[in-house]
């Protein structure tokens, strides 16, 4: 599955290296000149996606019309406008991929509803055969779908899809090889899709197919990667639409599940502020440290965990990113304040009572200590 993804290295290094050469000049100017450009225009994804097309029609031109490209071979040259799109969307990266805030809502709101139907959507839900029932297979898909969000470059991130979509197209493949059966079509085709994408719940999935979209070169989004690309569309736009009408389940069962997953999937309650200038008692000290969560001070060794504490990393979503920073904070400063009382103990070598009150006398027994101790400092 790293084919691909070797061979785009190997061009993208061939590219910046003929670039570096100084009979590149001009085309290096160019390029710096179009990136430059961007800042110039409000931020728009359409306009933006069609400006990126026509320069890279512009620079095929040039590339092969320039000297360090004489008598190049089309895979040459398809190799320099790989690794020329490679450098481009990746310094315009931040500029071109989840621009908006619309997309950002479009990704939460398809993330969380994934997350819910991860709860009680089954692969018969979606008429998928039992014989193509292969964790395996299912998994190593998901895998690569996974990944799409970890690259910039558009070419790379259709890469994942294709894997993605070359495991599912080889299980078919498989299974009708073994039961004799055909299973290579669309209408077997897209409900593994449509499952594999909501067991993987790819990050970002609107911005990376738009993304795709917009900035891959028109030319290559043509015959095998043209039609696995659109059905992730097309599965993505069944998952957004999904309600009890587009799965075999009843109704009640339906709204069911996904009531039970929106409750499993609420966020936790915030922990309470906590209060940097309290001191804690050896009684407290003696019990272990605690926290007050949704209103209860609780001793961690009693049971009740702090948020977060059950939950896997494929659950987090960015929301959660300030309920942990809190909770961090609290563990942090509590943690701080137990050991500064214990080594105010220490250092004063009292052993107050978890009832008692402090006194201005010391106890009988301390006395001939205390004593000791004065005499030995020279007091």
């Amino acid at each position: 599955m790293e084919t691909g993804s070797s061979t785009q290295s190997l061009t993208f290094y061939d590219f910046l290296d003929r670039m570096r050469n100084p009979a590149s000049l001009d085309l290096v100017r160019s390029i710096k000149s179009f990136i430059v450009s961007f800042s110039f225009y409000t931020a728009n994804a359409e306009n933006d996606g069609k400006r990126l097309q026509d320069f890279l029609l512009t620079m095929e031109a040039a590339i092969r019309d320039h000297p360090l490209w004489a008598n190049a071979t089309e895979e040459e040259i398809d190799c320099a406008l790989e690794g020329l799109e490679k450098y481009v969307m990746t310094k315009l990266f931040m500029r071109t991929f989840a621009a908006s805030s619309e997309d950002a809502r479009i990704d939460l709101e398809i993330s969380e509803k994934i997350r819910m139907l991860q709860n009680f959507l089954k692969p018969e839900h979606l008429d998928i055969p039992a014989v193509l029932h292969n964790e395996a297979s299912w998994l190593l898909a998901e895998k690569e779908l996974q990944k799409v969000n970890a690259f910039k470059a558009p070419r790379e991130k259709l890469l994942c899809i294709l894997n993605c979509c070359r495991v599912i197209n080889n299980l078919l493949l498989n299974a009708s090889m073994s039961q004799n059966i055909v299973l290579a079509g669309a209408d077997d085709f897209l409900p593994v899709l449509i499952y594999i994408t909501i067991k993987a719940n790819p990050p970002q999935l609107h911005s990376n197919l738009k993304f795709i979209q917009l900035y891959r070169r028109q030319s290559k989004l043509v015959s095998e990667e043209a039609y696995y690309f659109t059905n992730l569309v097309s599965a993505k736009s069944f998952i957004v639409d999904l309600d009890a009408n587009s799965v075999s389940m009843d109704e009640t069962e339906f709204l069911e599940g996904m009531s039970a997953a929106s409750l499993a999937n609420q966020p936790m309650t915030h922990p309470q502020p906590t209060n940097l200038s309290r001191t804690y008692t050896l009684e407290e000290i003696q019990a272990g440290p605690s926290t007050r969560m949704h209103g209860n001070e609780t001793n961690i060794s009693g049971g009740l965990n702090y948020p977060f504490m059950e939950a896997e990393v494929g659950e987090l979503t960015v929301g959660d990113v300030e309920r942990l920073l809190r909770v961090y904070k609290d563990v942090v400063t509590k943690y701080t304040s137990l050991c500064r009382a214990v080594r105010h103990i220490s250092m004063s070598k009292l052993e107050i009572g978890p009832f008692s009150e402090r006194t201005d006398s010391l106890p009988p027994q301390l006395e001939q200590t205390s004593t000791k101790v004065d005499e030995e400092r020279g007091d």
